[in-house]
């Protein structure tokens, strides 16, 4: 059985969840709203301030369904309850970032500015400096989908690390051109 499909949610404090019809699951907190559609196969239930996912039978599909569904869902709970935070660093000589609004200017080395404007459910915060940016949300998908996407315009580079990377992230190296003797 599913390790992670048995394990029961437990709701926080100020958490709401509703179970509607078609396994539609809402789930209200703090910091707002989100609501997914989960396989009919699946069943959701709450007990004892814990949310249970249970499946039909030991199916292949039904076995990799139940342990998504739990994952999805408590995602959904935490992202409601604390939120999502990606932070993303930039290396290189001229890059920044500035706020403009509630939109994001980077200035990533190409001939002009580039403003990425926040999906909705998302906020860019940025920290002293400009050198490093935060993504905001409570979607966990769409907090690492645009995160994902800003790294994209600019990778980090292997041989002086130059670019767009995850705080923390470490960049493979690679040695320049040896020089001849």
């Amino acid at each position: 059985m599913s390790r992670i499909g048995k394990k029961p949610i437990d709701i926080p404090e100020k958490v709401n969840i509703e179970i509607g019809k078609n396994n539609t699951v809402t789930v209200k907190g703090p910091k707002g709203e989100l609501t997914r559609t989960f396989s009919p196969d699946m069943t959701i239930e709450i007990k004892d301030g814990q949310v249970v996912i249970s499946r039909p039978t030991d199916q292949r599909h039904h076995r990799a369904l139940h342990g998504l569904t739990r994952a999805l869902l408590a995602n959904m709970v935490t992202g409601v309850s604390q939120g999502y935070v990606k932070e993303l660093e930039m290396v290189g000589v001229g890059y920044r970032a500035v706020m403009k609004g509630n939109a994001l200017d980077l200035s990533l080395g190409f001939s002009h500015p580039v403003v990425i404007e926040p999906p909705e459910g998302i906020s860019f915060e940025v920290e002293k400096g400009g050198r490093a940016f935060r993504v905001m949300g409570i979607d966990k998908e769409l907090v690492g989908e645009t995160a994902a996407k800003i790294r994209r315009l600019r990778p980090p580079e292997p041989y002086k690390g130059k670019g767009i990377k995850y705080r923390g992230e470490v960049i493979r190296r690679k040695a320049g051109k040896a020089g001849k003797r």
